[in-house]
């Protein structure tokens, strides 16, 4: 089987800090060629993979402002549906763009959908639904009017996340700096329950993190520490009693969230989006309604069995599960293409 995988372009396929659809776009990549695959990674001519790199854009834009972002997308969807007729399945992790694309070629399409930002962008789903195979991260993030081919969660190298059986008496805030994520209020649970707060992320919104997250860090119990990357991301997100994930949105998924499972961490997260279908309550971490339910969950988080914490991620959510699924639905398109 011939794969093209479409990663987006804002950051380096894998990326080098932050990057959650990069990551899981390398992740998938990786596991299929491990296994056979003949995969092509569509990424920025930085992108590191074991299969065939095809990048035709300089660098991520993110990174680079030099890199004009419609511009280079559109650069970088061209080169690959030039080249349709290669592959056997084009597998879009880059949103909606490529949809465009798709009726102009033969190749099946699978476009993971990584969350609605809006309905607004529902007219680029919805009128290609009979073209392309959509796949949900989370039976919470389905939308109500769009077809599914599938629910498949996200998946993590578990290996590369070292167990920590004790971690630390700190607590944890690991995202983006955004109201969405709820960093201001991660800060004000910490400091109700007399507990150190390390925070960790890219400022997504500069104005929420100078007007209410700023004036919150003191540098002593409540740390900002930027992004982090590579061996240094795991200790970050091992070391520590537990994460605060207490989100004001629907989250689609919450890439972190199972990243610090995997180290033994559990999980304080309000009860939103894809949360009670990810967090086990009791078992890999507690799920609140509240500020007060949080600021008491931090006293009895440490009465679950960091093993337990990460024995939920090996059981539920690898990247060879999740690369089974796909490859799964991979079949069941082209067989229903050979019929």
């Amino acid at each position: 089987m011939r794969i093209a995988m479409l990663a987006p372009i804002a950051w380096r396929t894998p990326p080098r800090n932050y990057g959650p659809w990069e990551l899981v776009t390398s992740l998938l990549t990786e596991e299929l060629v491990s296994q056979g695959f003949d995969v092509t990674l569509f990424a920025t001519q930085d992108s590191i993979t074991s299969g065939v790199l095809a990048g035709v854009v300089p660098a991520p834009y993110s990174e680079d402002h030099s890199i004009d972002a419609k511009v280079w997308e559109f650069r970088h969807l061209a080169h690959l549906f030039e080249q349709a007729a290669k592959f056997d399945i084009i597998h879009n992790q880059a949103d909606f763009p490529a949809h465009a694309f798709s009726r102009l070629v033969d190749t099946p399409i699978v476009t993971t959908i990584h969350g609605f930002s809006s309905d607004r962008i529902l007219p680029m789903y919805k009128a290609f639904e009979d073209r392309i195979h959509f796949v949900a991260i989370s039976d919470a993030d389905r939308h109500p009017s769009l077809d599914y081919a599938a629910t498949i969660h996200h998946g993590v190298d578990v290996a590369s996340f070292p167990f920590d059986p004790v971690g630390s008496e700190d607590l944890l805030f690991f995202g983006r700096i955004h109201d969405s994520k709820g960093t201001r209020e991660a800060i004000e649970v910490a400091h109700a329950a007399d507990r150190r707060l390390i925070v960790h992320g890219i400022v997504q919104d500069e104005w929420y993190f100078e007007q209410q997250v700023r004036p919150r860090l003191d540098g002593v119990s409540a740390c900002f520490r930027g992004p982090v990357g590579g061996a240094a991301r795991s200790t970050a997100l091992g070391s520590a009693r537990a994460l605060l994930h207490l989100i004001n949105f629907e989250e689609p998924f919450g890439l972190s969230v199972i990243e610090a499972m995997a180290c033994g961490t559990p999980v304080i997260a309000t009860r939103r989006g894809s949360m009670p279908e990810i967090i086990e309550h009791g078992v890999n971490g507690l799920i609140v309604d509240s500020l007060d339910e949080a600021i008491d969950a931090v006293e009895h988080i440490g009465e679950l069995d960091r093993r337990d914490v990460r024995r939920s991620v090996e059981k539920r959510f690898t990247v060879q599960q999740m690369s089974s699924k796909y490859i799964t639905l991979y079949n069941n398109i082209l067989n229903k293409v050979g019929e």
